[in-house]
């Protein structure tokens, strides 16, 4: 019987443990996602985009850096493509940022910060990268 019990507070100690990281990565998710939004929010206000607010709202957000960078906003329809719309998607992005980044007085080659993330070995140091880089863009000045 003790056997029993201990199985199942161990069982239930795993489960909990499980759910508390799902939690944390959601809380992590949504505040990287934040930060995101209130840094593009920032920029496109700087460069007088008449509605910056759609930094908020995903895939509004990519279509807006698309502008911000001179492309065309129905460019975003490319994710309706898997795969080869979504590489199309990102490149058009990255482009898109190139541009902002200059824009803003900045390095364009800054952009490719998120591109390290595909190099074996090293994932997530791009997106780290890119977090310093877009809130240096943002908030700092040139």
């Amino acid at each position: 019987m003790d056997y029993d019990i201990v199985s199942i507070l161990a069982g239930s100690m795993i489960g909990s443990a499980i759910v508390a990281l799902g939690l944390m990565a959601i809380l992590f998710a949504l505040a990287i996602y934040v930060y995101f939004a209130f840094a593009w929010m920032k920029i496109a206000k700087d460069l007088k985009y008449k509605y910056p607010w759609l930094a908020w709202i995903p895939f509004a957000n990519v279509s807006m850096i698309m502008q911000l960078g001179g492309f065309h906003w129905a460019w975003i329809f490319l994710v309706l493509v898997p795969m080869i719309g979504w590489i199309g998607v990102f490149i058009i992005a990255t482009a898109a940022t190139w541009k902002v980044f200059e824009k803003r007085k900045y390095p364009g080659w800054l952009s490719l910060a998120p591109v390290i993330d595909f190099a074996p070995g090293v994932t997530g140091l791009g997106t780290i990268l890119y977090l310093i880089i877009i809130g240096l863009v943002a908030w700092k000045k040139p």
